[in-house]
């Protein structure tokens, strides 16, 4: 019986969850312990209150982790005129409807916009509602905007506290009643079955998907951790790019990646094979 520990990201008692197999079932665990709506969840953080995207969620959660969970604030608009191809932004999604801005590259349109934020979702493009959306669909939206015109971002920030609350740390208060063998397993949680308890990833396997991330995001304009580890996994199955591309085909068919996409994930992945021996 795996429990996990939770709190509300801006501030609340400390909730017990379990029985949760995938991204939408651990939304509605976390809603229920705190009465409040699944969709108020933009997205979780683990071992950290602060909208911090180095500890965002993904597909894996360490047994021991402490999930905090970030709700719906303030919604903003904001005008935008689209002066070069880019806009600066990496999208990512929370696997259950919201898309929302990961990183945003330093001297770019969006970066001049000081009212836009890491970690605030994307709700509406010129009032077309993207809510439901995959990441890579909203960055492609963003990309194929007319340049030279004015356009409307809907924007929901998460929840903050007065100015934050001091780091909470994982003190011996909260005993884990989840605790199963030397803390070197997670919890791997799957859009499609049901999750599973595995041996954290090896050196090999987060250095290709670190890499295979990077290329996702030159490409895509998205991140997407589990994605990436889903490509990795995928290649261990095969021999040759042909085969990949035609695995990568069956198994992540909707994402359409262009060929040559799909050459250099082989050949990244190859290279972090190499460097890790």
């Amino acid at each position: 019986r795996l429990v996990f520990r939770t709190q509300l990201a801006h501030g609340s008692p400390t909730g017990k969850i379990e029985g949760f197999t995938n991204v939408r079932e651990l939304y509605a665990k976390i809603a229920e312990a705190f009465g409040i709506a699944p969709t108020e969840i933009l997205f979780c953080t683990l071992n950290s209150h602060k909208v911090d995207m180095q500890k965002l969620l993904g597909g894996q959660i360490g047994l021991e982790d402490f999930i905090f969970a970030h709700v719906r604030g303030e919604t903003k608009e904001v005008e935008v005129t689209k002066t070069e191809d880019a806009l600066g932004l990496t999208i990512t999604d929370n696997g259950a409807g919201y898309a929302f801005i990961k990183r945003i590259k330093e001297g770019s349109i969006i970066n001049r916009i000081e009212a836009v934020c890491v970690g605030d979702s994307i709700e509406a493009i010129n009032d077309h509602s993207i809510v439901g959306c995959r990441h890579y669909e909203v960055a492609k939206m963003l990309r194929e905007l007319p340049k030279s015109q004015p356009f409307t971002l809907r924007l929901v920030q998460p929840k903050r506290a007065f100015d934050m609350i001091s780091q909470r740390s994982r003190s011996s208060k909260y005993p884990m009643e989840a605790k199963v063998s030397s803390g070197r397993e997670t919890l791997r949680l799957r859009s499609g079955g049901a999750a599973t308890v595995e041996e954290v990833p090896s050196e090999f396997e987060e250095e290709a998907s670190r890499r295979v991330d990077d290329l996702l995001e030159s490409y895509m304009g998205i991140r997407d951790p589990e994605l990436a580890s889903t490509m990795v996994e995928t290649s261990k199955k095969t021999v040759s790019v042909q085969e990949f591309a035609r695995h990568l085909d069956s198994v992540l068919g909707e994402f359409a990646f262009p060929d040559e996409f799909v050459v250099e994930v082989w050949a990244a992945i190859g290279e972090a094979r190499e460097a890790c021996g």
